[in-house]
């Protein structure tokens, strides 16, 4: 290799083009999902390499699954094995539409803990350490399989579901937690629970704070404000998909650029609407193939994460040759919105929010009619919160500035938006009727 511990990117190319094939081979014709979709467009099962891969192979959309699952209960027909291989059940949030169910036999749950534990290795997380889980364990994979691999790792793993935001604070600090792991909006709920119950965070032993399910991770602002929050711990960016399992993790040499895992994923970047290649520095859509999740497979699936990666032909400084994503997830595909003709991504309005420090909580309110499309947003202020209309002034002509928008902001009182343990829902879509205009009216 290389170097000692990363492959050089031939390696890591070569390796993934024996793994499709492997993996392809292991479909056919067990897995009827595959076997009817590929048979139906004609495509052969030999792969000469990773950019016929990438031409002859269609892409697999989360429509496609759950309308499978609808049509063929509970589970669906992307299985590769009788059910009876299968145990390990999960589903998705359901946030945007159906959820999805998701089986796994040991053995891809196992490669999915391999994949999770290069996540803790990047971190610098070791046996030593002591990691607590701030949030519930329901159906989502994310929490399981961090959990999992944690004790894999060999460190102590302190479950913080059932507890409420003060009795989980109290126990990161009683039990001496070195790793906090939750998503970046509860990271800030935690330590504003901190300053209401007079909780004194430099009494936590907190030094890595592992973050996912919301792009905020790779966000400067919420970076800076975590590490104000934090005193003395540094946030780690990661990501996942339940259909997918863990797919990146923060570079440990530069903050706020993700790794694709490559030696688990074969991942391309494509325009959303063409399908096609983009090449880097342009942002598209992430298409992700796990390459060891055989027993519920996915060539070629449609992520709906927006990303922009970096040329290839250099290491990275940490010297990773893994393709690297800088500013991490920068929106969804679904999520973008058009408002007089401008672009608006949910995570370029929550960087301006946050790089405000008196909101607290922000709520996005999109009003929608047959023709037109408006925003506008209610913000809390922080408790020491001297001046409300005059921060309401600023972030209006920080909107103005960087989006080019006038956006009406309310001030709404301290505690009256909700916290969020999972995934934030900060924007709410209202359908508006037409304004009409009279034509008879009154003096």
């Amino acid at each position: 290799m290389s170097d000692r511990s990363h492959p050089s990117r031939a390696e890591i190319e070569g390796s993934q083009l024996e793994q499709l094939r492997s993996l392809v081979a292991e479909l056919f014709p067990a897995n009827l999902f595959y076997s009817r979709k590929l048979g139906a467009a004609g495509v052969t099962f030999d792969i000469a390499s990773l950019a016929d891969f990438s031409s002859r192979f269609p892409f697999t959309t989360k429509h496609e699954v759950v309308e499978d699952q609808r049509v063929h209960p509970p589970f669906g027909t992307n299985l590769t094995y009788p059910l009876e291989r299968y145990t390990r059940f999960h589903q998705t949030s359901g946030t945007t539409g159906t959820p999805l169910r998701w089986l796994d036999t040991p053995e891809s749950w196992d490669w999915m803990l391999e994949n999770w534990t290069e996540v803790y290795r990047a971190a610098g997380v070791t046996a030593s350490d002591r990691i607590f889980f701030a949030f519930s364990f329901g159906p989502f994979v994310g929490f399981w399989m961090a959990f999992e691999a944690g004790a894999r790792l060999g460190a102590l793993c302190l479950p913080g579901g059932g507890m409420g935001s003060a009795a989980r604070l109290c126990a990161i600090i009683d039990n001496g937690a070195t790793v906090l792991c939750c998503t970046p909006t509860y990271a800030v709920r935690l330590a504003e629970v901190a300053a209401q119950d007079q909780i004194d965070l430099r009494r936590a032993r907190v030094r890595t704070i592992i973050v996912a399910g919301e792009p905020g991770g790779s966000l400067p602002s919420m970076r800076a404000r975590l590490a104000a929050l934090w005193p003395g711990a540094r946030l780690f960016d990661h990501h996942g998909m339940t259909e997918v399992g863990p797919v990146t993790h923060e570079c440990p040499a530069r903050p706020g650029v993700l790794h694709v895992i490559e030696s688990a994923y074969y991942a391309e970047i494509i325009d959303p609407l063409t399908g096609q290649a983009k090449p880097p520095g342009q942002p598209g859509e992430l298409v992700l193939t796990p390459l060891g999740r055989t027993g519920s497979p996915l060539l070629r699936y449609r992520t709906g994460d927006l990303v922009k990666s970096e040329p290839t032909d250099a290491p990275c400084i940490c010297g990773r040759n893994d393709m690297a994503l800088p500013g991490g997830i920068l929106g969804r595909t679904d999520d973008m919105i058009v408002v007089r003709g401008v672009n608006i991504y949910p995570s370029a309005v929550d960087e301006i929010l946050r790089a405000h420090e008196g909101v607290a909580e922000y709520l996005v309110r999109i009003g929608e009619t047959e023709s037109l499309m408006e925003i506008s947003l209610d913000i809390e202020p922080r408790p020491d919160c001297s001046d409300v209309d005059g921060l309401v002034s600023r972030l209006e002509k920080s909107f103005q500035t960087n989006l080019s928008l006038r956006i009406p902001i309310t001030a709404v009182p301290v505690g009256t938006l909700p916290r969020f343990e999972m995934k934030a829902r900060r924007w709410i879509r209202e359908w508006l009727a037409e304004k009409t205009v009279n034509p008879n009216p009154t003096p």
